[in-house]
């Protein structure tokens, strides 16, 4: 297996704890994608149209800035990608991640803790942020939890 790194945006820490997971299964790099500013419970407020999620989740241009951009990208052939789906696709921080790195000749392959709904449109709105010659797949919805040997499984299948 080549070198791979999970990159994870969690807001809740819902997708952190999968993300763990499945760095330990995949014997893999960890890295956290983090907003410059950190998102309150005000911030996530899906129901609040004025809140800091729905503005940007509302701006298909919107890109957060990030607290750092300190992953080994360079270093790895693979990523698995993870977050919540928040209305229906990636946040829009995960753009951020994405347009901040070289990710030519890498395989990107996403993985989503969701409280209701699948990947939708999620592979379409990222692709644009990568390079044309990277390959971003959708992977899997890892809700609940997973078990090492399923998750070590899952990984050898799309990597």
């Amino acid at each position: 297996m080549s070198k791979t790194l999970v990159a994870y945006f969690s807001a809740s820490g819902v997708t952190a704890r999968v993300a763990k997971e499945l760095a330990e299964a995949a014997g893999a790099e960890l890295y956290e994608i983090k907003p410059q500013v950190p998102y309150t419970k005000a911030d996530l407020n899906w129901m609040d149209k004025k809140s800091r999620s729905s503005v940007e989740m509302s701006d298909k241009g919107s890109r957060p800035a990030l607290a750092d951009r300190d992953a080994d990208v360079a270093a790895c052939d693979a990523i698995l990608l993870g977050f919540p789906i928040w209305w229906g696709v990636a946040p829009t921080i995960v753009n951020s991640f994405l347009e901040s790195y070289d990710f030519s000749g890498k395989k990107i392959v996403l993985f989503a803790t969701s409280g209701g709904s699948g990947f939708g449109r999620t592979v379409d709105c990222l692709k644009p942020s990568v390079a044309a010659n990277a390959t971003i797949v959708e992977g899997k919805l890892l809700n609940g939890h997973q078990s090492a040997a399923g998750l070590k499984a899952w990984v050898e299948t799309v990597l």
